[in-house]
C-alpha cells in the first residue's frame, strides 16, 4: 500500500522549460496555512486527492493554533490514502525549502499519518512513508526539508497524508526558503527566459497530419526521416540551441514528405529541410571516438540508404561539425553523468495522442536509446531494425490502451528492468484490475507457490494454504499465461520478469478467479475471492518492519545486517555491535533505505579496493560511450575479520546489486543466493507523448576488469534457491546457507 500511495504522490507529467533566469521579489500573503479561512466548510486553497473512503472537514474544536484545524478522517468502506494538497505559488531562488506542520492522531492504524512535499518534475519527494505517525497522539510538529532546484522546478506541491484508516487533524504549515518563512519575508522568485522552442505552441493540440494507407515504401521512409530527425536533434548546433521546437518542427516537415511522389521528391523535400536551419560553422574541436571507447557512433545508415548523394553530404557535414556546446534535449546529470533528457513534453492534454504525436513518440524514445542507452548493445533485438518494426504500429493504435501497450512492447524490447512503464499507463492498469488475490505467489522451482498472506483472515474462503502451488487460472494453465505476457513485462532477465509478472498475475476486473492447483500432492479447484488492494495489506516485493532494528546478533554469536530498513545512523552502531562476531550476514534481498557501499563497506575492507567502473555517454559525440576510472572504497584501520556473507535474490536490483558488487570485493566474503534484477546504475527519466513517463539505467556498470553487470546481475558465489519445501515450513534456506558457511 506505501508503494501505492508513492506512486500516486510522484506521478509527474509537467515537462521542463528553458534553463535562464530573471529574479524578482514576493512577498505571498494569505496562504491559508493555518486553515483560518473557509469556504463552505473547506480550507481556501486547497484541494485534496487520493483513493478509497475518507472525508475532510473544518474542526473549531481542535487547534494547534487559531481556531481551527483540518480533519482527515477513514469511513466504512475501502481506505487506501487521502492527501491534502497545496500548490506554491512562486517558482523561488534558494537552496532548500522547508515545510514545518502540527499533527494531532486518533487510532491511526494499516497506514500512517504525516506531511509530505514534492518538486516536480521528479526532483524530490518525501512523504514521511519510514516516520509516520500511528495510533492515537496528541498535537506534535514534524518537518520535510528538501533540496531546491529551481532551474529545473515547474511545480512545488505539499500537505498533510492520512494512509489507511484513522483519524488525523493539521495544523499551522509553515513553509520556508533557507530561512525566510513564505506570506512573511521578502523571497526572490525564479523566473525562466524562455527559449524560442518554447515559445511555439502551433501544434499544443494536435498535430494534423493525416497519414496515408502505409505501404512497406512508405514506411521505409518513414523510419529514414526518423532516424535523420533525431540525428538533427542531437547534433544540428542551432537545434542544440533550443531555437526551435524540434516536436513541431517535425509536423511542419512531414506533411510535404508523405506527399512526395517518389525518392527524388523525398531527398528534395529533405534537403529543404535541412538547409532551412543555416549553414553550420565549422566545428574545430570535433573529436572522433578514441579507440577505447566501449561503444562508438554508428552512423552508417547513411552510407547504407538510398538517399541522394546531395542528403548524404549535407548529413556527414552536420555530424563532421557537430554542436559541441550545451544541448538543449540533451544534457549528462551534474552529479552523476547519467542522461537528462531536458525540455522533453509529456502532452499529458492528450492521453490518446493523434497519429502524429504518435509517430513522434516512436522517434523520441527510439532516438534516446539509439544516441544514449549505454546498454543499447545487449537489446536481445537489433535495435536498428526496431524502429521500422513499430512504425506501423504506433499509426495504427486504435485508442489509448493500444497506444499505451505500444509503448509499453518497445520500451521492454531495452531489456532493462528499470525500463517500465512508471505512470501515464491508466488503460493498462484498468485492464489488469484493481481486484487481488488475499495472499501472495511467486515462481519458486517453476511453479507459482503461495509464499504469504497478506490477509491471514481471508485464508479460510480461498483455502490455498502456504506452499500450496498454482497450476491453472480460469481454465489457462500457468506457463500459457507467462508466455501471454512476457512482452509486456519490461525486465533485463527471467527472473526479474517473473518477479513482476507474480505480483499482477492474480489480478482482475472480477470479484473472483478460478484456480487449480495442488496442495498435500492432490489437485485441487477452487473459486478464490478477490478484493479490492485498499483492502489489503499489500506489500510489493518483500516486508520491511520498520519497528526493528537494521542488525542483531544471531545464535552462534553471528552478526545480521539488513538492508531494507538501515538508517544512517546504524552505520556507527553496527561496527561497535558487530565488531567481535564470527561472521557477518548483509540482507540486500530488498531495497537499501540508506546508501551503504561506502559508509559499511569501508569497514569490511584490509585495504583501498577497486570494485566498479562506469560507461558514460558523450553528448558532443552522440552513441559514444568511455569508461571512468574505477571506484575505490577507502579501508577501516579497524576493519572487521571475520566472515561476510551477502544475501541476493531477484528482488534485489539497481542500488542493492550495486551495493553487493561493493561487498563482493572483499576477500573473505561470498555472495550467496541466486541471479539479481541486472538492472544497475543511476535512471534516466523520459517523458513521453500521452503522459507516459519511462526510464532506463543511464549508465554502463561494469566491474573492475571490464565484466558486465546489466542483463546478468550479479552472480553469487553460492547458489541457493528456496523450495518448496522449505516455504512449507517457513523456513529461509537462503539464510540457513549463510549461517552454515560461517560455521564451517
Amino acid at each position: 500500500m506505501k508503494v501505492l500511495v508513492l506512486n500516486f504522490l510522484i506521478i509527474l507529467l509537467i515537462p521542463i522549460y528553458g534553463c535562464a533566469q530573471n529574479v524578482t521579489k514576493a512577498n505571498d500573503k494569505n496562504l491559508n496555512l493555518d486553515f483560518e479561512n473557509i469556504q463552505n466548510g473547506y480550507p481556501t486553497g486547497w484541494t485534496e486527492f487520493g483513493e478509497g473512503d475518507y472525508k475532510v472537514y473544518i474542526d473549531s474544536s481542535q487547534a494547534k493554533m487559531g481556531k481551527n484545524s483540518v480533519v482527515m478522517e477513514s469511513t466504512e468502506g475501502n481506505n487506501v490514502f487521502k492527501a491534502l494538497e497545496f500548490k506554491v505559488p512562486n517558482n523561488y531562488e534558494g537552496k532548500s525549502i522547508l515545510l514545518k506542520g502540527s499533527i494531532k492522531t486518533e487510532d491511526v492504524k494499516d497506514g500512517y499519518a504525516g506531511l509530505w512535499m514534492r518538486i516536480d518534475p521528479q526532483i524530490a519527494f518525501d512523504n514521511m512513508g519510514k516516520r509516520g505517525v500511528k495510533g492515537t497522539t496528541d498535537w506534535q510538529d514534524f518537518e520535510i526539508q528538501l533540496p531546491l532546484k529551481p532551474e529545473k522546478t515547474q511545480n512545488i506541491v505539499f500537505g498533510g497524508l492520512l494512509v489507511g484508516k484513522g483519524k488525523m487533524w493539521l495544523d499551522n504549515l509553515q513553509i520556508s526558503i533557507d530561512g525566510k518563512i513564505l506570506g512573511k519575508d521578502e523571497i526572490d522568485i525564479y523566473e525562466r527566459e524562455l527559449f524560442p522552442a518554447d515559445k511555439d505552441k502551433e501544434f499544443d493540440n494536435g498535430s494534423n497530419i493525416t497519414f496515408p494507407k502505409m505501404t512497406d515504401e512508405s514506411v521505409s521512409n518513414l523510419e529514414l526521416l526518423g532516424r535523420i530527425w533525431g540525428f538533427m536533434k542531437y547534433h544540428h548546433p542551432e537545434i542544440a540551441k533550443g531555437n526551435y521546437n524540434w516536436d513541431y518542427e517535425l509536423f511542419r516537415a512531414l506533411p510535404q514528405f508523405l506527399n512526395a511522389k517518389n525518392n527524388q521528391g523525398r531527398d528534395q523535400v529533405i534537403k529543404t529541410w535541412i538547409e532551412k536551419y543555416g549553414k553550420i560553422p565549422t566545428c574545430t574541436n570535433c573529436k572522433p571516438s578514441p579507440e577505447s571507447a566501449v561503444l562508438k557512433p554508428d552512423l552508417s545508415w547513411i552510407q547504407n540508404s538510398n538517399l541522394s548523394s546531395e542528403v548524404k553530404v549535407l548529413l556527414n557535414d552536420i555530424y563532421n561539425n557537430r554542436n559541441q556546446n550545451e544541448n538543449y534535449y540533451i544534457k549528462l546529470h551534474p552529479n552523476v553523468s547519467n542522461p537528462d533528457f531536458t525540455n522533453e513534453k509529456a502532452y499529458s492534454n492528450m492521453p490518446y495522442p493523434d497519429a502524429g504525436f504518435r509517430l513522434l513518440a516512436l522517434y523520441k524514445y527510439w532516438n534516446m536509446m539509439n544516441y544514449f542507452n549505454p546498454n543499447k548493445h545487449l537489446t536481445e533485438k537489433d535495435w536498428d531494425k526496431v524502429l521500422k518494426e513499430y512504425i506501423p504500429g504506433f499509426l495504427n493504435a486504435k485508442n489509448e490502451l493500444e497506444y499505451e501497450l505500444m509503448a509499453l512492447q518497445i520500451i521492454a524490447d531495452v531489456k532493462d528492468t528499470h525500463a517500465n512503464l512508471w505512470s501515464g499507463g491508466d488503460k493498462i492498469q484498468e485492464l489488469r484490475g484493481k481486484n487481488f488475490a488475499p495472499f501472495k505467489a511467486e515462481f519458486i522451482e517453476d511453479k507459482l507457490v503461495v509464499v504469504d498472506y497478506y490477509n491471514p483472515e481471508y485464508a479460510d474462503q480461498t483455502k490455498l494454504k502456504v506452499g500450496d502451488y498454482i497450476t491453472h487460472i480460469n481454465g489457462k494453465k500457468v506457463k500459457s499465461i507467462v508466455d501471454s505476457l512476457e512482452r509486456y513485462y519490461p525486465s533485463s532477465n527471467s527472473s526479474a520478469m517473473l518477479r513482476d509478472i507474480s505480483a499482477d498475475i492474480l489480478r482482475s476486473t472480477d470479484s473472483s478467479m478460478k484456480l487449480k492447483y495442488v496442495s498435500g500432492r492432490k489437485n485441487h479447484e477452487h473459486e478464490i475471492p478477490l478484493f479490492d488492494r485498499g483492502k489489503l495489506k499489500m506489500y510489493y516485493m518483500y516486508k520491511v518492519n520498520n519497528d526493528e532494528k537494521s542488525y542483531k546478533i544471531m545464535d552462534g554469536n553471528i552478526g545480521y545486517i539488513t538492508l531494507a530498513n538501515i538508517k544512517n545512523e546504524d552505520f556507527i552502531m553496527i561496527k561497535k555491535t558487530l565488531k567481535d562476531t564470527k561472521g557477518i550476514i548483509i540482507d540486500i534481498r530488498n531495497y537499501p533505505s540508506s546508501f551503504a557501499p561506502f559508509a559499511l563497506g569501508s569497514f569490511f575492507m584490509s585495504k583501498p579496493t577497486t570494485f566498479v567502473k562506469f560507461t558514460f555517454a558523450n553528448p558532443k559525440n552522440p552513441g559514444e560511450f568511455t569508461f571512468s576510472n574505477p571506484v575505490s572504497i577507502q579501508h577501516d584501520p579497524m576493519y572487521y575479520k571475520g566472515k561476510l556473507v551477502v544475501l541476493v535474490n531477484e528482488k534485489s536490483q539497481s542500488q542493492a546489486e550495486y551495493t553487493a558488487m561493493a561487498f563482493k570485493s572483499v576477500n573473505n566474503s561470498k555472495i550467496v543466493g541466486s541471479t539479481t534484477a541486472g538492472a544497475d546504475g543511476n535512471v534516466s527519466e523520459i517523458f513521453l507523448p500521452g503522459g507516459l513517463r519511462t526510464w532506463i539505467s543511464g549508465i554502463g556498470i561494469y566491474y573492475p576488469d571490464g565484466t558486465e553487470t546489466q542483463r546478468i546481475g550479479i552472480i553469487p558465489d553460492v547458489i541457493v534457491k528456496p523450495t518448496i519445501e522449505g516455504i512449507k515450513a517457513n523456513r529461509d534456506e537462503v539464510l540457513e546457507k549463510a549461517v552454515e558457511l560461517i560455521n564451517n
